[in-house]
């Protein structure tokens, strides 16, 4: 069985496809079409690896991940306060009764 070709969600890849217009200075829209990706979204990988560079201002891919993690996290402790609170009152409700 052969690897599949790299695609678009391989990092790899999108660092190649940006190298290819700041090396050789190809314009970008045929380099975006000749690789199979919409031009609006080749824009946007280069300008998240000028923020990764430290070039422009922004939220880099690591604190961009982090910042996704912890909204995850965040909605898992709420969903568990949450639960807590119930069986509290379930609890309270019950000792209440007796």
């Amino acid at each position: 069985m052969s690897t599949p070709a790299p695609g678009p969600d391989d990092p790899e890849f999108r660092t190649r496809a940006i190298e290819l217009v700041r090396t050789r200075g190809l314009p970008r829209a045929q380099v975006a079409r000749a690789l199979g990706i919409n031009v609006d979204t080749w824009r946007l990988w280069v300008k998240q690896a000028e923020i990764d560079a430290g070039r422009r201002e922004g939220l880099t891919s690591a604190d961009r991940a982090e910042l996704t993690r912890l909204r995850r996290e965040n909605a898992v402790l709420k969903e568990e306060r949450a639960i807590l609170k119930k069986a509290a009152r379930c609890v309270a409700i019950e000792s209440a009764t007796r």
